[in-house]
């Protein structure tokens, strides 16, 4: 667990959606900075045990992405999308496609809301269909989300370390 001591909670308010939230420690323009560039990314997207290979980012509306790692038994799990929407530092909007499973895309909405100098982060995934919403869920989504989440709390640390220097 990361220095906030905030978990990830994760809801199903429909057939075709997942609901995550979690609370840093952080300022809202800080924690919205780390998703927005490789350089950032690189730190902390993924759970520690998948090493990150490549990134790239355009980060705008109508730009893409794409992330791979290297797993600790040589598989390459790589992501992609486009980012739709981006207002900063309230809300991203971008699709998201594991290549594994080509076709499978899901929309994802996040929201940065700041109270008291922390940041609630809240992402909504919306997929084609239930057995999409529910394939994500049992690979491991919901585990791989959470530990992810605490490295981001782990390197928003070191930003703010960095930033009070």
């Amino acid at each position: 667990m990361g220095a906030s001591g905030n978990k990830l909670t994760v809801t199903t308010p429909s057939d075709r959606e997942i609901v995550m939230t979690r609370v840093f420690d952080a300022p809202r323009d800080l924690v919205f900075e780390a998703h927005s560039s490789c350089e950032h990314m690189s730190n902390w997207w993924g759970p520690r045990k998948y090493e990150f290979s490549s990134c790239e980012m355009d980060f705008r509306p109508g730009g893409t992405w794409r992330i791979v790692h290297r797993g600790p038994e040589g598989e390459i799990p790589a992501f992609r999308g486009e980012f739709r929407e981006i207002v900063r530092p309230e809300r991203l909007v971008w699709t998201f496609e594991w290549e594994g499973m080509p076709g499978h895309i899901s929309v994802e909405t996040v929201t940065f809301e700041e109270h008291d100098g922390k940041t609630t982060i809240t992402g909504t995934s919306v997929f084609d269909s239930a057995e999409d919403r529910d394939g994500m869920l049992q690979s491991g989504m919901e585990e791989g989300a959470a530990k992810t989440y605490d490295r981001l709390d782990e390197y928003l640390e070191v930003l703010r370390e960095r930033t009070a220097g």
